[in-house]
This record gives structure tokens, sequence and C-alpha cells, in this order.
């Protein structure tokens, strides 16, 4: 077990992983005790909505663990693509909880301040999350065929 936390960028999102799923479990809390005070037993949506986002993506995380300590390229290239969805992983989440929070809205981007801003976000998540996982992915298969 110590050789996979000798790598940096698994070790990222092992941590990571224990963050979300603990997000997780603490706004299920939440989302139990708004039910609770709900007449029909409903949390907000928004409230749910961080809640399994959270424990999805503490899976996610450790699914990139384990790509990001396979994938055959260094540090420089893994902890990068790596990172990269994790933080976008980390900002959805909180931004649910902030959409929890306030309850004003069932759609964050119908409902959008500034869709613009929110056109260019998530188009830097999609790049993040699908080009960093696709680089994870790429350096394990390159790993399976250069053995």
């Amino acid at each position: 077990m110590d050789v996979i936390l000798n790598q940096t960028a698994p070790v990222i999102a092992i941590s990571c992983a224990g963050l979300f799923f603990m997000t997780g479990l603490l706004t299920g809390a939440w989302k139990f005790s708004c039910m609770m005070k709900s007449k029909d037993f409903v949390a907000p949506y928004y409230v749910d909505i961080a809640h399994r986002s959270a424990l999805l993506y503490s899976y996610a995380a450790m699914l990139i663990a384990v790509f990001a300590y396979f994938s055959i390229f260094a540090d420089w290239v893994n902890i990068p693509a790596t990172i990269a969805p994790l933080l976008f992983f980390a900002i959805a989440i909180f931004n649910y909880i902030k959409l929890g929070i306030k309850n004003t809205t069932n759609n964050q981007l119908r409902d959008s301040e500034n869709p613009a801003a929110d056109k260019m976000i998530m188009g830097a998540l999609a790049v993040a999350e699908i080009g960093g996982f696709f680089i994870l992915l790429i350096g394990f298969f390159a790993r399976i065929l250069l053995r």
C-alpha cells in the first residue's frame, strides 16, 4: 500500500476522495434534517444535489487515483491531469452547497445571474474533467501496451 502513497497524483486524488466522501456524509445529515423539518419530507433541490454529487465525486476521485497510479506518465503530467477534474468536482460541490443554502432555484443555469460566465465555466469544466481523465487513461493504456 505504501507504493501508492509514494506518488503525488494518487495521494491528491485519495485525499480529495476522503474530503468529498465526508462532505457527502455531512450533506446527507443536512438533507435528512431538511427532510424532517419539511411538511412534505423533501429537502431543497440543491441540498439533495450536493449530497449526491459529493458521494459520486468521492468514488470518481478514487477511480482517478487508480488511473493516476497506473499511468506511465511522469508526475509533471499526472499531477495536473489529476488536479484538473478534482478541482472542478470541488467547485461543483461547493456551488451546490451554496445553492442549497440559498434555496432559490432548482435550475442553476436557467436562473443564472451571469449566463456568459456560466458558459465559460461549463466549457472549462468539460475540458478539465474530460481532458484530465483522458490523459490518465492514455497513460494507463500506454503502460499496458508498452509492457
